[in-house]
């Protein structure tokens, strides 16, 4: 069940941040693990800056998109703004 929270949240902050960010987005899939990996890195910058991390859905999916919007940032400047569809 924890995996399945996490692919929704996934889901829905790799559409979130495709939407947020000019250009093209990186294929459903990538959203997906865009946005897993990117609640992972906005956990961890949350409870760097002090934040608790606790907070219910919709605490969990802004922080997943924010960390999503991050992720999205840096792999653009890694690959200079090539979008590869999977």
């Amino acid at each position: 069940m924890f995996i399945l929270w996490w692919i929704i949240v996934g889901l829905i902050a790799g559409w979130i941040t495709g939407k947020l960010m000019s250009g093209g987005g990186y294929g459903a899939l990538m959203d997906i693990i865009i946005g897993i990996i990117g609640a992972v890195v906005g956990g961890f910058i949350m409870r760097a800056l002090g934040f608790a991390g606790s907070g219910g859905m919709i605490y969990t999916i802004v922080v997943a998109v924010l960390g999503a919007v991050i992720l999205t940032l840096i792999l653009r400047l890694l690959t200079k703004g090539r979008v590869r569809q999977i």
